[in-house]
């Protein structure tokens, strides 16, 4: 699963087939278990941050599975889930007469193409970054998102992910089985494009086992599908399918047990004071000229 070759160039994805992913994920119980694992680990990273925000947004709360990582971190903040549209349509809606119908836990959600700029301190985005097409354009959204001296802390797949699968695919000559992910060196220059200073990105291993096919490919589906353009087109067959189980069974190591990697990525980043190129006219937004004003910062200055 190799790196982009253009960091500024948006993913091959299939739209479509992640917006299918997206709806059918978020008719779900509960978030997968891989992304509450993240978070839990993510969580241990807010340690060395000594920023306290008071508002976080969570975006796509529902699949990231951070409830209970956020309110152990930051138990005074509000915090504002931020939800795509597949998900909101896939909620199931409760009979008109039921009170929890009526009744909210918190703010309600919002669509993540309505959240006001410079709206909270924290930007809380758990295991969605791999489903998007476009991370260059989604971090300059989050940018804005964020209030001077925000930071923003995401996790998400790395191109080390179902290398094992991968490999699989190749040797029996299908299609790859997922779509490619980007390298977190392309994720960190990404950030600083999109305005952001100081980031640090980090990844680790992550090696999941399983005792049959059945429950592995059963767990990867809860963790989305397979938006490669190049995907095998159509239903596959039963006797496709008894062959991909008896390759995996062949994968199986010493104890029985099929195993696969994971490449979980962690990224962070502050929102700095803004600053206004000189130019004959410049243009100053009424947040950016609070922040400056606060940091005491008199703005742009033109050579002599």
């Amino acid at each position: 699963m190799p790196a982009s070759t253009d960091a500024n160039a948006p993913r091959m994805l299939d739209e479509r087939a992640i917006a299918r992913a997206l709806h059918r994920q978020a008719r779900q119980a509960e978030a997968p278990w891989l992304h509450r694992e993240a978070a839990q680990r993510m969580a241990q990273r807010l340690a060395i941050i000594k920023t306290q925000p008071h508002r976080v947004l969570d975006w796509w709360a529902q699949l990231g599975g951070s409830d209970e990582a956020l309110a152990a971190a930051y138990p005074k903040a509000e915090r504002i889930a931020v939800e795509p549209p597949q998900t909101w349509r896939a909620k199931p809606q409760r009979p008109w007469w039921s009170p929890q119908r009526w009744l909210s836990d918190g703010p309600a959600p919002l669509h993540d193409d309505a959240v006001p700029d410079a709206s909270a301190q924290l930007l809380w985005a758990n295991m969605m970054l791999h489903a998007v097409a476009d991370p260059q354009a989604l971090f300059a959204r989050w940018h804005r998102a964020l209030a001077v001296d925000g930071f923003v802390m995401f996790s998400t797949l790395g191109p080390d992910t179902l290398r094992e699968l991968r490999a699989l695919y190749a040797r029996l000559g299908w299609p790859l089985p997922m779509a490619d992910l980007v390298d977190m060196h392309d994720l960190g220059d990404m950030l600083v494009h999109a305005g952001f200073a100081d980031p640090v990105m980090d990844q680790e291993p992550l090696t999941l086992t399983w005792a049959t096919p059945q429950a592995l490919l059963a767990e990867l589906r809860t963790l989305g599908g397979n938006a490669h353009p190049q995907r095998f087109a159509g239903l596959r067959t039963p006797r496709w399918r008894e062959r991909l189980h008896q390759a995996l069974r062949e994968m199986a190591g010493a104890d029985g047990r099929i195993a696969l990697r994971f490449e979980l990525v962690y990224g962070h980043a502050f929102k700095p004071t803004p600053r206004v190129r000189v130019a004959e006219q410049a243009s100053v937004s009424l947040e950016d000229m609070k922040a400056m004003v606060r940091s005491g910062s008199s703005g742009p200055k033109r050579q002599p």
